[in-house]
């Protein structure tokens, strides 16, 4: 599933083409995504200009003076840009095409994407509103972290996936995380010191922002705007690697399920 570093690509890729823009066309060739598109779609699009482009949690919001799409890319969705019009393939479901004949062509093989149209304020949107801080924000601090989990018995690696806590912290990205803040994922949330917030607050931003500017994970079905990959996933030290060295010690990484996803550590690195 893309996440946010995932997600971020896609939107600036996005920024670049589509900001000032005026929106010519909008074909959608199946409705029946994880929500359906809706029939005015093309009509309420038509002749709009692009204002701005960006991203909260896994959605990109392009924004226009007409209104604002929210899409989301789902298990499989993603997007690329093109210069010229191509026969669509298989399982490439809506293009936005634009004044200058450039086209953002979505594709989903497994529909659990989204393209939702919403009028006044997104982030009033019930998509939206009930998400956490983005990792970056002010008010997301090693603070806020700790008061939240008091009491809390989930393990950690569930609690900093949670999207009402922080958003776009992934599997991918919180196995990582967490191996580099030293903590084990199966920890209570509630048995983390405020301390080690901090500095899984850190190695959160860090494993972000290098996934960023490496273009994302590509594992199976994510690519850029152009359709070129991801490559942060040469640089993952835990995630897929369960059995295998620990890059830190050497020892062998331990592999178990947590909240019925993957989770791989080192039990000598992390406490």
């Amino acid at each position: 599933m893309p996440e946010l570093p995932e997600v971020e690509t896609t939107a600036r890729a996005l920024r670049g083409t589509l900001e000032g823009q005026r929106i010519r066309q909008v074909v959608v060739r199946e409705r029946r995504l994880r929500w359906p598109v809706d029939p005015r779609l093309p009509q309420l699009l038509a002749g709009a200009r692009v204002t701005k482009v960006r991203r909260r949690a896994k959605y990109v919001l392009v924004e226009t003076d007409a209104g604002t799409l929210l899409i989301h890319l789902g298990m499989s969705g993603s997007i690329r840009l093109l210069t010229r019009d191509e026969p669509p393939g298989k399982h490439e479901h809506v293009d936005i095409v634009c004044e200058n004949g450039e086209i953002l062509r979505y594709k989903d093989p497994r529909r659990f994407g989204a393209f939702v149209w919403v009028t006044g304020d997104p982030a009033a949107h019930p998509l939206l509103k009930s998400l956490g801080p983005e990792p970056w924000d002010k008010a997301c601090d090693a603070d806020y972290l700790f008061a939240l989990s008091r009491g809390r018995r989930v393990a950690v690696k569930s609690f900093i996936m949670d999207a009402g806590v922080i958003v776009g912290v992934g599997n991918i990205y919180a196995n990582e995380a967490l191996f580099r803040a030293g903590i084990r994922p199966r920890r209570s949330a509630g048995r983390v010191t405020r301390a080690e917030y901090g500095v899984l607050l850190a190695a959160i931003r860090q494993v972000l922002e290098e996934a960023i500017r490496a273009g994302g994970t590509t594992l199976r079905d994510f690519a850029a705007g152009r359709g070129q990959s991801g490559y942060f996933q040469v640089q993952l030290s835990v995630y897929g690697r369960g059995g295998q060295p620990c890059p830190g010690c050497g020892r062998r990484l331990a592999e178990v399920r947590t909240g019925g996803r993957s989770t791989v550590y080192c039990a000598h690195c992390q406490k």
